[in-house]
């Protein structure tokens, strides 16, 4: 059976979309989803189900979400491949003395375009800097994301996709508890 990490957009930040995560795990194993576990209130659910489709995994989580909590919260789902990719091809990773607690992965909704990174102002981003990876954006922040404009709201609207982003520790820890 597998295992999916639905990673949910937007709850339990600054008060906004709040959702108990014991209450949830509860809600999806009604709808049929075992093994569900959920890591801190940011919105990491790992759920195993017969269903193989992460898209139709994502629509009946985003469904139960909205009728239980009346929350219209975007979910990504993704599997153990995209976390370890993460580790594989983030080559912010390859920087001298990088500071790892200024990187960061966002997870969006399609994959893009090669031709993508051509398209992007850029120069309103910096000294901030992206690497795109198919469904995956590595983002290095050269202060820090509270003061950038390299947000999901940036990367939402620049490449008209869903993005859902997570700090470089919770990455690793999310690909080792898929372990």
């Amino acid at each position: 059976m597998p295992t999916h990490l639905a990673l949910l957009r937007g709850i339990n930040v600054s008060g906004h979309k709040m959702i108990n995560m014991q209450a949830l795990k509860k809600s999806l194993e009604n709808i049929g989803f075992t093994n569900v576990v959920t890591y801190i209130q940011s919105g990491n659910v790992f759920v195993d189900t017969e269903e193989e489709s992460p898209g139709k995994v994502g629509f009946l989580i985003k469904q139960e979400i909205f009728k239980q909590f009346g929350h219209d919260v975007p979910v990504i789902v993704i599997g153990k491949e995209d976390l370890q990719a993460c580790l594989d091809r983030n080559l912010f990773l390859n920087d001298e003395g990088v500071d790892l607690k200024k990187l960061y992965v966002s997870f969006i909704s399609s994959e893009l375009p090669e031709n993508m990174i051509t398209q992007l102002n850029l120069n309103f981003i910096k000294p901030d800097e992206i690497q795109l990876d198919g469904k995956r954006i590595y983002l290095k922040y050269d202060i820090s994301p509270a003061k950038t404009r390299l947000d999901n709201k940036w990367i939402e609207k620049s490449m008209n996709v869903i993005s859902t982003t997570r700090n470089w520790n919770t990455v690793n820890k999310l690909l080792e508890m898929f372990n």
